[in-house]
């Protein structure tokens, strides 16, 4: 039977409808905000996969482009390969959803989340989020308790749930906090140096909007879930555990207590493999779990160490971070470059500096955009010492390159100061925890090697958790080892003066503001001690860019002109960049932007330019091309598509009796304009820069008319050379 509630939130109406949609999947809902729907479905397989140490759960969260009255680009007109929004937000709800999956149930478990209206004001990843909590809820899956999403905006030093594209335009914080009543599971997102103390407030003000949202999840659920699939019964091992704590606990509280990552993990390898030996016979097909035993003794050993003792994996204390280094320039022919290392974690950081023209075009539901400024990370298999095939970033990668990117945005200059196109690539080359801090402060490092005048350097802490009743340890710049036996993943970036991105993760209940405040202070502590370790190898943006980096000119013309700098068919365009070799983009509103490693093409380019958009004044020196010639003299292209004519009797001070005898097609000379008539025709003279010969008279003008009547009035040679350079304007809007 069909259902809906509602809530009023921060003035728009929240729906959640069920029992109308998709009625044969396991649970479904319809979450709508504004105008913006969203369609979600959870099922479950019926056969169970047993022996699985991992929830078999898998999120799809996709767009339909008919959401927002759109058909698709493109030769196949239908939606294709997941966008990185699709893919930002699959990953957004299955975060805070998997740490509430139970292990015991081994069913593939797939959430489908579909945006099938769009008003391309209120984004729908938070609604998907809501709906797959109510899905899940509904269907016969055991999902614990619902959970709830918000946004939070801080507008005016007010906050602001769930606000529009437009008011985050203007807002200082974009925050997306997931969590059930009692806990928060997740927090992601950006802010503009923003102060710890205002990030707490903000978690507080969104619990309140999450707490009110899964009220309303109670009530939709009232009576209509569906009878829970029992949880699969754990197979009594108790036998094989107690002899294999019995013999490989002393090894392992010794392995764990190795430095260095592959040394201690192949001592915990042969340790699994002598167990292996030792027992499998004697206990047949329960044997399988001696890993999965071995994995929690290692877990249980490594914690009490971190608590008790206050001793890490590789020796350190709960908030010594590991030895950094960073090296920048170690590349000779890129842009800016850095190698940032922190213990067994190093990353290959590379800015390359574009135009105009290498800014990406993006194609989302609320609209089109440009974007100039973009980080890509890569995780190569061997950086964990592993061999897979390369089948293009994943959804790790996607997620890793979107946080590092967020976390430097606010501090990229803007186009109209700095404008380039910029990209920074993240190649991990070890990893051992963190490596997308690592792709923070090596990007920061990578640009200001590059020149790129940032307002301040980033730099990123990753913060992790430890929690065993009363007890809790939090652990500054974690290893690997302690993300994956750890409840915690909280990695923290910002400047000085304040955060610019967060994302946490846990895997327990929830974490309270308490640990959360204790977190974020320590990580601040971190943040300011690898900024410490950045500024001694470089504090500021160098103030020459690489040789190999382009120069950007950017002058502007009246947009009436632009049609004539193209040229019929992008012909003269074309003939300026082969002579120049520069790249140039025209803006509808007249901006020209002139890109060139060589400055000295640049400049050329830009006086082609001007001399094209420039009416010729009298006086003016140009260097021609001889177009073609005529028994009374010759046509001169004195700019690209632009011709004026040099009469015979300017062609020198001495008379000439036939034009061909000086000037042959293809000829370049040297010609300065005498006169401009009402009709826009163009006098020319050549011999009005020759030298004077010798006994004539000082200033004699030009002899005879201009034959033919081609042009029309009297000759004007000679007069007074003004600066041929007269109303240029030089390198302007050139920023290096």
């Amino acid at each position: 039977m069909e259902h809906t509630v509602s809530l009023d939130l921060g003035g728009k109406t929240l729906t959640i409808n069920t029992g109308k949609w998709a009625k044969l999947a396991g649970g479904s809902a319809v979450v709508q905000l504004g105008g913006t729907v969203v369609l979600v479905a959870a099922s479950a397989a019926k056969n169970a996969k047993l022996g699985l140490d991992f929830v078999p759960l898998t999120v799809d969260y996709r767009e339909r482009t008919y959401a927002a009255g759109k058909i698709p680009g493109g030769f196949f007109k239908r939606e294709g390969r997941p966008t990185e929004k699709e893919t930002l937000s699959s990953r957004l709800i299955d975060r805070p959803i998997r740490p509430l999956f139970s292990k015991q149930f081994p069913y593939e478990t797939q959430i489908m989340a579909t945006v099938v209206s769009s008003d391309q004001e209120n984004d729908s990843d938070v609604l998907a989020l809501i709906g797959a909590s109510a899905a899940m809820c509904l269907s016969d899956i055991p999902f614990p308790e619902p959970l709830a999403a918000v946004r939070v905006g801080r507008i005016n030093d007010a906050f602001v749930v769930n606000p529009s594209f437009a008011e985050l335009d203007e807002s200082d914080l974009d925050m997306v906090v997931a969590g059930t009543a009692d806990n928060i599971i997740m927090v992601e997102g950006g802010c503009r140096e923003v102060p710890e103390a205002d990030l707490i407030a903000a978690l507080e003000f969104a619990v309140d909007h999450i707490r009110r949202i899964v009220d309303i999840q109670h009530e939709l659920l009232r009576g209509r879930q569906k009878t829970k699939r029992p949880l699969i019964e754990k197979v009594d091992v108790s036998e094989l555990e107690s002899e294999l704590r019995a013999t490989s606990t002393e090894r392992l509280r010794a392995a764990i207590r190795i430095p260095g990552k592959e040394m201690r993990q192949e001592e915990i390898d042969s340790i699994s493999a002598d167990a292996t030996a030792r027992l499998a016979e004697k206990h047949g097909d329960k044997a399988v779990y001696i890993g999965k035993i071995l994995h929690e003794i290692e877990r249980d050993q490594l914690r009490a160490m971190i608590l008790d003792e206050g001793i890490r994996a590789d020796g350190r204390g709960p908030d010594q971070i590991r030895p950094i280094t960073v090296e920048v320039g170690v590349l000779p022919r890129t842009h800016g470059s850095c190698l940032f290392t922190r213990g067994e974690t190093q990353a290959l950081v590379v800015t390359t500096l574009g135009t105009k023209s290498d800014e990406q075009r993006i194609e989302e539901l609320e609209g089109q955009s440009w974007k100039s400024y973009m980080l890509h990370y890569n995780f190569p298999p061997f950086s964990v010492g592993e061999v897979r095939p390369i089948r293009g970033p994943g959804r790790r990668e996607i997620g890793h390159g979107a946080l590092a990117e967020r976390s430097i945005e606010p501090v990229i200059p803007s186009d109209s100061h700095f404008p380039y196109t910029i990209r920074i690539v993240s190649d991990i080359l070890e990893s051992n925890g963190s490596s997308s801090m690592a792709s923070v402060c090596g990007g920061s490092m990578a640009l200001m090697d590059a020149g790129c005048p940032i307002k301040a350097p980033v730099a990123g802490i990753a913060m992790g958790l430890i929690k065993e009743g009363e007890k809790v340890a939090v652990l500054t710049d974690i290893l690997g080892v302690e993300d994956h036996l750890g409840d915690m993943d909280f990695k923290v970036t910002g400047t000085r003066d304040g955060v610019t991105a967060f994302q946490m993760d846990t895997k327990i209940g929830g974490i309270s503001f308490q640990v959360l405040t204790h977190a974020l202070d320590r990580a601040r502590e971190g943040r300011l001690f690898v900024l410490d370790k950045m500024a001694a190898t470089l504090a500021s943006p160098r103030t020459e860019m690489s040789p190999f980096a382009p120069r950007i000119i950017i002058i502007t013309i009246h947009p009436d002109k632009i049609r004539e700098v193209i040229g019929p068919g992008g012909k003269i365009i074309k003939r300026i960049t082969e002579e120049t070799g520069c790249q140039i983009d025209i803006d509808d509103s007249g901006e020209v932007r002139i890109a060139s490693v060589n400055m000295e093409g640049g400049r050329r380019a830009e006086e082609m330019i001007r001399n094209i958009t420039e009416d010729p004044e009298p006086g003016r020196v140009y260097q021609g091309k001889v177009r073609s010639v005529v028994t009374f003299g010759a046509f001169i292209e004195i700019v690209p598509g632009r011709d004026g004519l040099l009469h015979i009797s300017e062609i020198d001070h001495h008379r000439i009796a036939r034009t061909e005898d000086v000037l042959n097609v293809g000829d370049m000379v040297m010609v300065k304009v005498i006169g401009v008539d009402r009709d826009g025709k163009i006098r020319l003279s050549r011999k009005a820069l020759l030298p004077e010969p010798e006994g004539a008279a000082v200033g004699g003008g030009s002899s005879g008319g201009m034959g033919g009547g081609s042009m029309g009035g009297g000759g004007g040679g000679g007069g007074r050379d003004r600066d041929r350079d007269r109303g240029r304007d030089r390198d302007r809007g050139r920023r290096r």
